[in-house]
């Protein structure tokens, strides 16, 4: 009970701390400068020669439209694999104002498929990319569904998508785990997928399948979702895929087919790719976290 009073005094606060950074600017400052240390380092890096190959790759981070640095670390092994067909597919894009392949299709022009959820995002979405779409050569489909494990590839190829895509971002805060496993009328080179840091670097787990899964319903603290990061390790390497890192905030593990896997990017283990996020930890140690939603029902994978 302690616990979840201090994540609901956690969330007043940061919501509180939002306004704020809106009204003072601060978060496009910082933004500006992780950018900006960014590119300094992808044009010096021999500078940095005696860091290691995660602290490499978080120094790739940078965040033009991503939550946290996904699109400076989406672009640099985009940089290094090369470019198939500029295709997407992202599911739980939200209002596609701030998700893993917004930058893609704003700044560089690609065509893809946005699918959520919710109705209310889907419009906000439309109106936002309503411009794009009229750009000569670029096409955003933006489209409402619910996707579960049944549904999951019809939904992508009614909409026309099939085949080989450059890259898939799955971020559903519930069944990521069974919709990726179950997916199979797509052949992406990179996979962006968010991994519940709660559960650990080595707990080999998901949650249980549920074709309505709901995350606050299941548990008012929000942490019961999606699977841990040694569970998607274990999943991508059975499609196909080798995990080359996480981002910094904990939140997003990124695979890339083995047949296109280059130096200098590697495989790496869950363990060695682990962040856990920052924010669930100023509430609660790591294993405080999963102690919380340990009575509930998840499968070993």
């Amino acid at each position: 009970m302690k616990i979840l009073v201090k994540i609901y005094l956690y969330h007043l606060y940061f919501r509180f701390q939002w306004i704020i950074e809106k009204l003072l600017a601060s978060k496009v400052i910082i933004r500006n400068q992780a950018n900006t240390n960014q590119q300094l380092f992808a044009q010096y890096e021999s500078v940095g020669g005696h860091l290691d190959y995660k602290e490499k790759m978080r120094n790739r981070e940078s965040q033009v439209f991503s939550q946290n640095g996904e699109d400076g670390l989406l672009l640099y092994i985009l940089s290094l694999i090369g470019i198939s067909n500029k295709t997407f597919v992202e599911f739980g894009m939200e209002t596609g104002r701030e998700c893993n392949l917004a930058n893609l299709a704003i700044n560089f022009g690609w065509n893809g498929l946005f699918m959520d959820g919710s109705k209310k995002n889907i419009a906000g979405a439309k109106n936002y990319y309503k411009a794009i779409n009229h750009r000569e050569g670029n096409r955003v489909n933006i489209q409402h569904c619910f996707v579960t494990k049944e549904n999951i590839n019809e939904s992508i190829e009614i909409f026309g998508v099939a085949g080989e895509i450059d890259v898939l971002s799955i971020d559903i805060d519930g069944n990521d785990y069974w919709l990726w496993q179950a997916i199979d009328c797509i052949n992406p080179r990179v996979v962006i997928i968010e991994y519940n840091a709660s559960f650990g670097p080595e707990r080999s787990v998901s949650v249980e399948y549920d074709s309505t899964f709901s995350r606050y319903q299941k548990h008012k603290s929000g942490w019961y979702h999606g699977a841990s990061l040694s569970a998607f390790t274990k999943l991508g390497k059975q499609k196909g895929y080798r995990l080359v890192c996480a981002d910094s905030y904990g939140c997003n593990a990124f695979f890339v087919r083995s047949d296109i896997v280059k130096e200098p990017l590697k495989e790496v283990t869950a363990k060695e790719a682990f962040y856990p996020q920052p924010k669930r930890g100023k509430i609660a140690k790591l294993e405080q976290q999963f102690e919380l939603i340990s009575h509930l029902d998840f499968i070993d994978i």
